[in-house]
């Protein structure tokens, strides 16, 4: 070791020990402060998340003892069109799958949030508007309440009456023997209800009545008691609904007979077992054409014919037979009115049928594009997850509806009365099948808990359909027209940046229930999918990311995840600690920001600074016995202008010799000579750390992206310093340059700093010229 190596040496030992000398110094005079808990971003979610056990295991993956139960329905449904009633009659079998006994079961009424007297009409708080249309004054001051909810006529097991007690949107079965595990409990349930307009009272399921001809088109859903959850979670999931929370269902198999007239059409959950009897033999033959279609949709049932049906209002019935196994829910969807088109898809060598269903109110718009964006949603979702595993997917055209069910959705996007429609309609419908048909993927399939939950299939969801919606552009670019990219509402980094840091007392956390959220659209939908965008694009990259994302859809497909369980698997399966992500983005309001704080230009020389001496003797080292090189600020009084435009070489004999004598020629070559120094400080202000993603502009035009990992902050939340040392002069440094961390406020985002120009003035300026 020559003269200079142990100088070096001498010097690092002089540091270290004159800083531990300091701060014990330092420690003696200072009077003793109390601790503190661990408030490190970076911490891990240990205390958060439930321990581990045989039902769900620390990689995020069903257990060896997991368990769901189950529950089969066989049902007659009769829908009444004249005086939009349904009755309903059902056995139904549970299996109790768990190792608990079980002294009562809950079944969930979702339309008693219906009846005259529900409380869910006053859960939130009211005022008189200062304006109001005059419809909706008629419907909040004049109309009285409509009439609706379930009537339970019947409650029996094996013929006697069972013992039940009814609270809000739950129903309590008393059981006079427990269910023991593996058995199983059969009962018949009879109920009718009045069909709700949905149109009026903004429901999920209902009908929409059409004036000009007298026919209604129907939307079925939650029409029938369904049984509720009981897991390993908490026991029985018997939350209230009360309209914003959604639904946490088992799985089980379905016999559906539904009568309704019999000049509808329908389209519903699971296969239709008697089509021959309910299609006319002119359907049959285009549907059988429509099954060797792959290209365009088959007209199965024409507009000329639904518009010819509009004028019969048939007083005879059919009943049209469905069967489906292992779904979570039921929901069909029938009218006179309707066009039916169909066209076969192939996922991964298994043929689907993509369907759609609509009144000629929805042409021309519907017809072009309706079965086209269900068919790619369906190869899209599938490559991100799993093959689908149904036999169909359905659209079915609804004024203002946006909801889903096991192989079947209602959606909007109604054109003008005169068949023109405008962009804005055109991808609002696209989009929103493309949403609707990807929730058979999240929660149909991947079943999770709705009503606390919403992000876990809304979030989940909305940011696969950006994945399916770029497809659908690329695959369809007539569809897409001049635009370069297909124009997706969520997802998108820079979108959600307006909610994020907006005011603070009407944001919630991710991790919030869906009825305490103060915009369940940004909370629910767009914040976890740009999160979750910005975690495949920015954070793990393609790869890690899909693979992870994967791997959770593979694990928990036909069963209840919770949300750990998502966590757990995307670190498990991609060896990426995102404990820092989850807490930031999930379990906080917190948001982005970063930006530069200081940027110093600096240069190497011999001669002694005031600057570094100070430093020296600060930790106890004398400069004049010190063999060292200084680093020189350019607004320092030391700095000297000979030491522009020169390699550290060139400026630092000191470095030069010290370079000859420990490295050989060839060592030698590989050794940078930057001429160019510069410590550049980054900012933090946003609460959620990030990876910090810097854009370098030389001064030969030409550009270098460099990507510090997010643990750079690890030590310090503020601020974090790096020293940047190049053979080009640097004359512009941008963070974030394409805007992919949802960075709040870019206005520190620039050096050297961009005056942002105010719109206000600028209108004010534009005014007097």
């Amino acid at each position: 070791m020559n003269r200079l190596r142990l100088l070096s040496f001498a010097l690092v030992m002089l540091f270290v020990s004159g800083i531990q000398a300091q701060e014990s110094e330092a420690e003696e005079q200072k009077p003793k402060q109390e601790g503190h808990e661990n408030n490190n971003k970076f911490k891990q979610l240990y205390k958060t998340f439930a321990t581990p056990n045989q039902y769900r295991t620390g990689a995020g993956a069903p257990g060896e003892a997991y368990y769901q139960n189950q529950a089969d329905y066989k049902m007659d449904i009769v829908l009444d069109d004249k005086n939009t009633r349904l009755d309903g009659e059902a056995e139904v079998t549970y299996h109790n799958n768990s190792p608990d006994e079980l002294e009562y079961l809950w079944v969930q009424l979702d339309q008693n949030v219906r009846k005259k007297d529900a409380p869910t009409a006053d859960r939130n708080p009211s005022g008189m508007r200062p304006v109001a249309t005059p419809q909706r004054f008629v419907d909040e001051h004049m109309e009285e309440p409509f009439d609706g909810g379930f009537n339970i006529v019947g409650l029996t097991h094996n013929g006697d009456k069972l013992n039940y007690i009814i609270n809000q949107t739950m129903l309590r079965i008393d059981l006079e023997e427990p269910l023991e595990p593996g058995e199983s409990f059969e009962f018949e349930m009879k109920w009718w209800y009045n069909i709700n307009n949905h149109i009026t009272d903004r429901a999920r399921s209902g009908y929409e009545h059409f004036p000009k001809d007298g026919n209604n088109a129907y939307v079925i859903a939650q029409f029938f008691p369904r049984m509720a959850v009981y897991n390993d979670v908490e026991g029985w999931q018997n939350m209230q609904f009360w309209g914003s929370g959604e639904f946490a269902l088992p799985f089980g198999n379905y016999e559906v007979d539904i009568t309704v007239p019999a000049d509808h059409i329908m389209e519903a959950t699971g296969k239709l077992q008697n089509r021959k009897e309910v299609y006319t033999e002119e359907m049959m033959r285009r549907y059988e054409q429509a099954k060797k279609s792959y290209d365009e949709p088959v007209i199965v049932r024409t507009q000329a014919e639904a518009e010819e049906a509009e004028k019969s209002f048939s007083n005879k019935t059919k009943t049209w037979k469905y069967k489906a196994d292992m779904v979570r829910d039921f929901g069909f969807s029938t009218s006179r009115k309707f066009i039916l088109d169909m066209m076969a898809t192939n996922i991964d060598g298994k043929d689907v049928m993509a369907v759609s269903l609509y009144p000629k109110e929805g042409n021309p718009l519907w017809e072009e594009w309706s079965t086209k964006a269900v068919a790619s949603t369906l190869k899209s979702y599938s490559k991100q997850t799993f093959q689908y595993p149904y036999h169909k997917a359905v659209s079915v055209h609804a004024r203002n509806q946006g909801m889903e069910y096991p192989m079947i959705c209602w959606n909007y996007g109604r054109p003008d009365e005169d068949g023109t429609y405008s962009d804005r309609t055109k991808f609002g419908m696209i989009s929103v099948i493309i949403h609707e048909i990807g929730h058979n993927f999240f929660p149909m399939i991947v079943n999770s808990d709705e009503r606390q939950w919403g992000w876990m299939d809304e979030g989940l969801n909305t940011f696969s359909q950006y994945l399916a919606e770029q497809e659908f552009g690329e695959k369809y670019p007539e569809a897409i027209g001049s635009l370069e990219q297909y124009p997706s509402r969520r997802g998108i980094p820079s979108k959600i940046v307006p909610y994020m840091r907006g005011n603070q007392k009407y944001i919630a956390p991710i991790m919030s229930n869906p009825e305490n959220v103060y915009q369940l659209g940004n909370n629910a939908y767009g914040k976890p999918a740009t999160a979750l965008n910005i975690l495949r694009e920015t954070v793990m990259g393609h790869e890690l990311f899909d693979h992870a994302y994967k791997t959770f859809a593979h694990r928990w497909m036909f069963k209840h995840p919770t949300p750990e369980d998502f966590f757990r698997t995307m670190e498990d399966a991609s060896a990426v600690d995102l404990d820092w992500f989850w807490r930031g983005w999930f379990y906080t309001t917190h948001n982005v920001d970063m930006g530069i704080k200081e940027v110093q230009k600096l240069y190497i020389t011999d001669n002694a600074t005031k600057e570094g001496k100070e430093f020296l003797e600060r930790y106890g080292a004398d400069p004049e016995e010190i063999d060292a090189v200084y680093v020189v600020n350019e607004d320092s009084e030391d700095f000297d202008e000979s030491l522009k435009g020169k390699s550290v070489l060139e400026n630092s004999p000191t470095i030069k010799e010290y370079v000859m004598d420990n490295f050989s020629e060839e060592e030698r070559a590989k050794l940078k000579d930057p001429k160019y120094f510069y410590q550049v400080t980054f900012e933090k202000p946003g609460g959620i750390p990030m990876p910090l993603i810097v854009e370098f502009t030389y001064a030969d035009g030409s550009t270098e992206m460099k990507r510090y990992p997010v643990q750079l902050w690890r030590m310090n939340d503020e601020v974090a310093t790096k020293a940047i040392a190049t053979n080009k002069e640097i004359t512009k440094i941008v963070v974030d340059p394409n805007l992919e961390t949802a960075d709040v406020d870019v206005s520190n985002n620039t050096w050297p700093k961009e005056e942002t120009t105010n719109k206000f003035e600028e209108f004010k300026e534009n005014l007097g010229n």
